[in-house]
C-alpha cells in the first residue's frame, strides 16, 4: 500500500513539508485505540533469534533508523511500533538553531537518493529531553550530537560535552557526529588530533557517570584508505566503543540525475541507493583491516533486505535504514528481519 498509493501522494509534496505532516499522521494515528498493536502486527518481527548483543546492549533486531529522521525525539515511540530494534535521535545540538535555509532538501527519484544540506536544524538539548521523559517501552535509543554551527572551533569539544551531560541518563548510547557535510567550521573535526582530544573528552566525562554509556563515531564515506586507516588507529587506540558506517555523501558521480538538476539543488549531503556501494566498501575496509576489532553500525543505500545483507556479510553488525524508509516504506523493516531469520 505504501509504495503505491502513499509514496506518490507524499512524493508529489515538497520533502520537508510532508516529512512534518508524516510526523502528524503518524502521532495522530497512533493515538487511535487499536491502531498500535496494528501497525506491530503489520510490520513487526518478533523472535529471539534476531537479538543482537553489542557493546553491553541487547537490541531486540540488528534494524534501526538512523539519525535525522526524528531530530527532536518527538516520534520514537510511535516509530518503534514498526518493528525497529533502536532508533537513533538527533543530531542534536546544546542550543535550538534553524540549520540552513530553505529549500534543503531534495529527492533524486530516479536516482532513490535524497540531496540534503538541513544544517542540524533542531529544537536544542531541553526540548529533546522533555520528549525523552516520555520514553516508553525498552526500545533502544541512542543519542547523535554535534555542535552548534556558531560555536568558535575552541568551544567545539565544551558543545558535546554539553550535550553528552544533559542527555546521558536518557539515551542508551552516544554518536559523535563529526562527519556531516552540511554544516559550515568542520573542518577541524576532521583532523585526527582534534578527535582525539574529543574523544577522550568524552570518555573522561562517561566514567564520572555511575553507568557508562557506549561511544561510537560517524564517518563519512568518501574517505579513502589512509583515511580509513587513521580512523583504525583512532578508534583502536582510544578504546571507542564502535563505528557508524556511514554519513552522506558530497560525490555526485554515477547519478542518473542531469547535470542541470544537480546544479539547480546545489551543494549537500547524498544518501540512498546512489551511496549504497561507497557505504559497503567502507564497512568491508574497516572490517577487515581492523580484523573485527570494533563493531560497526552499516547505514547508506539499504532499499532491500538484500542491501541489509551486504552490509551484513561486509562486516556491519547492526543496520540502520533513512532514505531506504522513506522510498520503501516500514514494509522495509520486516523483509530484513525475515531474510534475517533465514540465513
Amino acid at each position: 500500500m505504501y509504495k503505491f498509493l502513499l509514496r506518490p501522494l507524499f512524493f508529489s509534496f515538497d520533502p520537508e513539508k510532508i516529512h512534518h505532516v508524516t510526523f502528524s499522521l503518524i502521532k495522530f494515528t497512533s493515538k487511535i485505540p487499536g491502531i498500535k498493536g496494528l501497525f506491530r502486527s503489520l510490520y513487526a518481527v518478533e523472535n529471539k533469534k534476531l537479538e543482537r548483543q553489542l557493546f553491553g546492549l541487547t537490541f531486540k533486531n540488528p534494524v534501526g533508523l538512523a539519525a535525522g529522521f526524528d531530530k527532536n525525539a518527538m516520534l520514537y515511540n510511535e516509530l518503534g511500533n514498526f518493528g525497529f530494534g533502536f532508533i537513533e535521535i538527533g543530531t542534536v545540538t546544546p542550543k535550538a538553531q534553524q540549520g540552513n535555509p530553505k529549500k534543503r532538501l531534495f529527492r533524486l527519484k530516479d536516482d532513490r537518493g535524497i540531496i540534503n544540506r538541513m544544517g542540524f536544524n533542531n529544537e536544542g538539548i531541553e526540548p529533546a529531553i522533555l520528549q525523552l521523559k516520555k520514553r516508553k517501552g525498552n526500545l533502544i535509543i541512542g543519542g547523535n550530537i554535534g555542535k552548534n554551527t556558531q560555536t568558535k572551533p575552541e568551544d567545539y569539544t565544551k558543545d558535546y560535552l554539553e550535550c553528552f551531560n544533559a542527555l546521558h541518563p536518557y539515551v542508551d548510547y552516544f554518536v559523535l557526529n563529526v562527519s556531516c557535510p552540511n554544516v559550515g567550521s568542520h573542518a577541524k573535526l576532521n583532523d585526527k588530533d582534534y578527535l582525539e582530544e574529543l574523544i577522550g573528552a568524552v570518555q573522561k566525562t562517561n566514567n564520572t557517570f555511575e553507568k557508562q554509556k557506549p561511544i561510537l563515531l560517524k564517518i563519512a564515506p568518501d574517505l579513502n584508505d589512509t583515511q580509513l586507516n587513521e580512523i583504525i588507529d583512532l578508534v583502536t587506540a582510544t578504546k571507542l566503543d564502535g563505528v557508524i558506517a556511514s554519513n552522506t555523501s558530497t560525490d555526485r558521480s554515477g547519478l542518473k540525475a542531469s547535470q542541470e538538476r544537480l546544479d539547480e539543488i546545489g551543494n549537500g549531503g547524498l544518501s540512498g541507493q546512489p551511496i549504497k556501494a561507497k557505504s559497503t566498501r567502507v564497512i568491508k575496509y574497516l572490517s577487515e583491516k581492523s580484523n573485527k576489532a570494533f563493531p560497526i553500525i552499516g547505514v547508506g543505500g539499504i532499499h532491500s533486505a538484500k542491501d541489509a545483507l551486504e552490509k551484513i556479510e561486509a562486516g556491519a553488525d547492526l543496520v540502520q535504514i533513512y532514505t531506504g524508509f522513506i522510498y520503501e516504506g516500514p514494509s522495509l523493516i520486516k523483509r530484513i528481519n525475515k531474510a534475517l531469520l533465514k540465513k
